[in-house]
């Protein structure tokens, strides 16, 4: 029993913490817009960066489902 409420406790934690990475996605597409449009490469390519990291991320996390 106590496993089963483990493995329950684990599969929310990860369900939270992809929700929280959805977010921050849009946040860092929201950015690298705001970027473009003023044309800063600096802060294009950072959001890029953070993107393909939320990418990875979530990719991991699907690879366990």
């Amino acid at each position: 029993m106590k496993q089963m409420i483990k493995i329950i406790r684990k599969v929310d934690i990860e369900k939270q913490y992809e929700h929280i990475l959805r977010l921050e996605l849009d946040y860092e597409l929201a950015s690298l817009f705001e970027a473009m449009k003023e044309d800063n490469v600096a802060d294009m390519e950072k959001s890029k960066k953070r993107l393909k990291e939320i990418q990875e991320e979530l990719d991991s996390l699907h690879a366990y489902a």
